[in-house]
């Protein structure tokens, strides 16, 4: 079985998803850290020198590998990944696979993002909360479809990570 995690940056898939990945005694993988350590590069100079082309190919093709492997894995996608291509498509086409929505509010989303933005070159260079909220919104428009595809969709607003991975646990029985 194959549990991957969805949902917009700020969402805490990868916190979830090494605890999810302990309970249910599953490896996790971090898609972007995945990529980073094949290309001994950080994801935002792999924009920033190759371009979001080569990144999504990258990614698609880290993706491939995770979903041949045999073993059963947790595994936190980046922010836009299902969004790309027929990402979700090919994810989805496993009986063995299960995607999981981190779903936030956009406040919640705003303040969690606002106290990392100067980590997180997407938004970096947003300079006061109104506009990063406007990116926020912009994008969970755009990304709403995908991830409501999801067949788990967790509201986490009030939630802490422990209490999603049991919320999970639970749904996957």
């Amino acid at each position: 079985m194959k549990i991957f995690l969805l949902g917009y940056m700020g969402s805490g898939k990868s916190t979830v998803g090494k605890l999810l990945a302990e309970r249910l005694k599953h490896r996790f993988v971090d898609l972007d850290q995945y990529i980073e350590d094949q290309e001994d590069e950080k994801i935002s100079s792999l924009f920033q020198k190759k371009g979001e082309i080569y990144f999504r190919k990258k990614e698609r093709a880290a993706l491939d590998e995770l979903l041949e492997m045999e073993e059963a894995l947790v595994i936190s996608l980046g922010g836009g990944t299902p969004c790309y291509g027929d990402n979700l498509q090919v994810i989805q086409n496993s009986a063995e696979n299960t995607t999981v929505y981190l779903k936030y509010s956009i406040p919640i989303l705003l303040e969690r993002l606002w106290k990392e933005k100067e980590h997180r070159p997407v938004i970096s260079h947003l300079e006061d909360r109104e506009k990063l909220e406007e990116f926020i919104r912009k994008h969970l428009f755009e990304r709403g479809f995908y991830y409501n595809q999801s067949n788990l969709i967790l509201s986490c607003d009030e939630q802490s990570p422990e209490q999603i991975c049991a919320a999970i646990q639970e749904k996957l029985r």
